[in-house]
């Protein structure tokens, strides 16, 4: 396992709950109103965006998990 490469796409991860989990959540009670053709295609959109971000950090983590760590840099066998 790679430690660096799991910590970093857990922070994608956070970055991307964030910044667009509450576009794609649905909301509490339904709306009450039927939304406009151009809201449900922006609400598409985000949610489209939200699946490909989302499954590139699901692919990193388990290269993460697959990995190798990568060895100090700067440090010589002695």
């Amino acid at each position: 396992m790679d430690p660096q490469r799991l910590k970093d796409a857990y922070q994608k991860l956070q970055l991307l709950d964030e910044l667009s989990t509450y576009k794609v959540k649905p909301r509490p009670g339904g709306a009450l109103v039927r939304p406009s053709q151009e809201a449900l295609e922006q609400q598409l959109r985000d949610l489209a965006s939200y699946t490909i971000e989302l499954k590139e950090v699901v692919q990193e983590l388990f290269l993460a998990i697959a990995g190798r760590p990568k060895p100090p840099e700067g440090g010589s066998a002695a």
